[in-house]
């Protein structure tokens, strides 16, 4: 069994107190069963905190966020009491895993870094050479692909030739993906992606700010400077989301998801006063947050693709 990832993967860490959008706010942290059991062995002060601050229901432990929907032990200073206290180890395992993402074949695991985290959202779009994807672990046990597996696999090298084609613009590319795959968009403007994205979950109200953009959006253009950083883009939303057409066998909406999502977080940049890979990163992490973390909303946008 091999881990694979893309080559950047091992350039990421943790930015902790630098980080401007901690994922210790506005999120409910589960605690899994093994760290709940541990941190009820935890005495002092500490283990007085920890019993008082997990909540358990009949779907299990998390930590009680307050009213500002941060998590308890997120210190004014911007680090994680456990870790200050107890060292990374006695992290809960989404805590410790964050924001990795991971997707399973016979004879792989596929392993990245989600958008969402800004640290790394930083790191994928200011990667000027192509993205290639490498071997990270190969425990030498030799399990083979399906046939299935296998076909996808080698359709997405085909989607990632495509998306890292530079003699075209990203603009041409994704009508390139298009062609590829013989499908079209939905024939929807701007205007209406809004509307209908206004009616996903929402997370931040913040987004809403960048969807009344978005109505004011007539094209779809990406300037020469951030061309590669869309590109980027392109193969982050395809690698993450094309594993999942093997529970349904449906390639052309997790196509189109990659396409519209690069489509509106461009237009949405280009309605931006200040444009940079700063800016661009901030976005795209806004969206991964909304879009991409919400159990409902990729399905929505899958199905109307």
């Amino acid at each position: 069994m091999k881990l694979i990832a893309p080559d950047y993967y091992n350039s990421f860490s943790c930015i902790a107190s630098a980080c401007r959008h901690s994922c210790c706010v506005g999120w409910d942290i589960a605690v899994d069963e093994d760290t709940y059991e541990y941190y009820k062995t935890v005495g002092g002060a500490l283990g007085e905190k920890l019993k008082k601050s997990i909540s358990v229901t009949d779907e299990g432990a998390c930590f009680a966020v307050d009213k500002n929907l941060r998590c308890p032990f997120l210190q004014a200073d911007g680090l994680c009491e456990i870790i200050c206290s107890l060292g990374e180890g006695a992290l809960c395992n989404i805590c410790a895993d964050h924001p990795r993402f991971r997707n399973y074949f016979a004879d792989r695991t596929e392993i990245g870094l989600g958008l969402s985290c800004e640290a790394a959202a930083k790191l994928i779009l200011s990667k000027k050479e192509k993205t290639k994807l490498i071997v990270l672990e190969d425990d030498g046990v030799n399990e083979q692909a399906d046939e299935e597996e296998t076909a996808l696999l080698k359709f997405t090298d085909n989607l990632f030739a495509i998306a890292q084609d530079r003699e075209f613009t990203v603009e041409e590319r994704t009508e390139n993906l298009c062609d590829f795959c013989g499908f079209d968009l939905p024939d929807m403007s701007f205007a209406e992606w809004a509307e209908f994205y206004s009616l996903l979950e929402r997370l931040d109200k913040e987004w809403e700010e960048k969807l009344e953009l978005l109505k004011s959006t007539n094209h779809f253009f990406i300037e020469a400077e951030f061309q590669t950083a869309f590109e980027q883009l392109l193969v982050y939303f395809l690698y993450r989301h094309m594993p999942s057409a093997l529970y349904d066998g449906d390639v052309v909406s997790k196509v189109g998801f990659a396409i519209i999502s690069v489509k509106i977080i461009a237009a949405i940049f280009s309605q931006l006063e200040c444009k940079s890979i700063d800016t661009l990163a901030d976005l795209a992490r806004m969206y991964s947050a909304e879009i991409e973390y919400s159990d409902e909303n990729p399905e929505r946008i899958f199905e109307i693709i």
